[in-house]
């Protein structure tokens, strides 16, 4: 959530399930915008380019990885049957693992992505899986979706009643909406691995990305490197080892782990401080000055425009945004201003949270029943959401313990909150997966550690070798 109070995102109940329809794209080649659009970066590319890049915590600022992937893009493209194509490959500011492409030659990859790569060309994999999504023109079968972005997009202005936002929510929901079938997905893995090793890269790279995509699906809490909604699943590893070795033997193309890793060196890890940080459950905000934590179950996304968070089984959601409010407008006009579905009569109820003022109250849907609530610090007002399936006995339970937990953050604790970063770090005679976890001040380090070098649980370092690990 940025640094600065947001006009209300969600302006009405059915805003939480557009929220679970609009969440980040699937990772690893999983999202495009429809078929028609143009093959050419116009002006309304462009303008498409900038939502997009801004939905996802804006654009990563690392010349030297961006020349590294500018190289590998350049190898791949002149290594397919279509090397007159131009792409252009964008990082994007978000610790969610997640690549895509659009029909325009566009790619993105997340800082997220970067991190858990562990060599150059792994990174190339997921490049080149991208480009065969395009090359392939799979977006061109799938013309219906056209269709089911429009509707998303008409949904949203009459949700939202604010056209700009609705224009973001209509780019999210293109790419969220784009997921490629099974068939597809297998297919450009094939055509991108072959690729691959067309241009000189170790073509087991796919495999060794998708392996560690897989296990950090699968981690419960994977802290600074979440997952985006679609993972690799162990057909789509099958099989990418199947293509690497009718590519050749191991050990037949470049990795280059040195340079990647030497291009990694200080690549923010996790969450921007600046936009509010995850740890597990718990949201601190040290420039709003604010903090809360969620339900136990609870997964909490850390978006530009606001926190979501949601249960596994999806049945329960929440979302914690600022509001930008006229001055002196009570907390009660927060809540009927920002909310048009119906309040329930008498349910406004204020109190205080934490020495706060507070306001509460309750709305009833057709599918969902919602908690609200305003919450006063200094001159911003944030908004407390929380939804379940009608029906659902826990909410008030919940709902009550998480408005409990929202406070004010100190400035003595604001400035303990230190951004996090990779270092890489030769390991010595003696060091252990346990005592280089040691010096990461995360939660689950040596889980995280594991998971960030490909490493299996028990095995040995090499000394001499280089590895990754989240100082601050």
């Amino acid at each position: 959530m940025r640094d600065r109070p947001q006009t209300a995102i969600f302006r009405i109940a059915a805003g939480l399930m557009i929220a679970g329809l609009v969440s980040a794209c699937n990772g690893f080649g999983n999202a495009s915008l429809p078929a028609n659009a143009p093959r050419v970066l116009g002006p309304d590319r462009d303008r498409d380019h900038v939502r997009l890049v801004s939905a996802f915590g804006g654009e990563g600022r690392a010349p030297q990885l961006q020349r590294l992937l500018n190289d590998a893009v350049n190898r791949l493209v002149m290594a397919t049957d279509r090397p007159d194509e131009s792409y252009q490959v964008t990082i994007l500011n978000s610790p969610v693992v997640n690549a895509f492409a659009l029909p325009n030659g566009r790619l993105y990859v997340t800082r997220g992505l970067l991190a858990l790569a562990n060599d150059a060309s792994e990174v190339a994999a997921v490049l080149s899986h991208e480009i065969a999504h395009v090359t392939l023109r799979h977006a061109s079968q799938r013309n219906e979706l056209q269709a089911r972005s429009e509707l998303i997009e008409r949904v949203a202005e009459n949700v939202l009643n604010n056209a700009q936002e609705a224009a973001v929510v209509q780019d999210q929901a293109r790419s969220s909406l784009a997921s490629f079938s099974r068939s597809q997905e297998l297919e450009a893995d094939q055509t991108g691995i072959t690729v691959l090793a067309r241009a000189g890269f170790d073509p087991y790279g796919a495999h060794r990305f998708l392996t560690a995509l897989g296990r950090s699906a699968s981690s419960a809490d994977n802290g600074g490197n979440r997952v985006a909604s679609h993972p690799s699943t162990n057909e789509r590893i099958s099989r990418a080892l199947q293509a690497a070795r009718r590519a050749g033997p191991p050990g037949m193309g470049e990795t280059n782990r040195l340079e990647y890793l030497s291009a990694l060196e200080g690549l923010s890890y996790g969450d921007d401080p600046s936009d509010g940080v995850v740890k597990g459950r718990r949201f601190i905000h040290a420039r709003l000055g604010v903090a809360f934590e969620a339900p136990e179950g609870f997964t909490l996304e850390n978006t530009s425009q606001a926190v979501l968070g949601s249960s596994g089984d999806g049945e329960r959601r929440l979302l914690f945004d600022a509001a930008d409010t006229p001055a002196g407008q009570s907390l009660e006009e927060v809540l009927r201003s920002t909310w048009t579905d119906t309040i329930e009569a008498g349910s406004l109820v204020p109190s205080t949270v934490n020495g706060l003022p507070v306001v509460t109250a309750l709305s009833n849907g057709k599918e969902w029943t919602f908690r609200l609530s305003a919450v006063r610090i200094g001159n911003t007002t944030y908004r407390l959401i929380m939804a379940a399936r009608t029906g659902g006995a826990d909410l008030e339970n919940m709902f009550q313990r998480t408005l409990g937990s929202v406070r004010q953050v100190e400035p003595e604790e604001a400035r303990r909150i230190r951004p996090l970063k990779l270092q890489i770090v030769t390991a010595q005679r003696g060091d252990t997966a346990q005592s280089m976890a040691a010096r990461m001040p995360i939660d689950r380090a040596l889980d995280r550690f594991l998971l960030l070098n490909g490493l299996e649980r028990g095995g040995p370092l090499k000394a001499g070798e280089r590895y990754k690990i989240v100082v601050e």
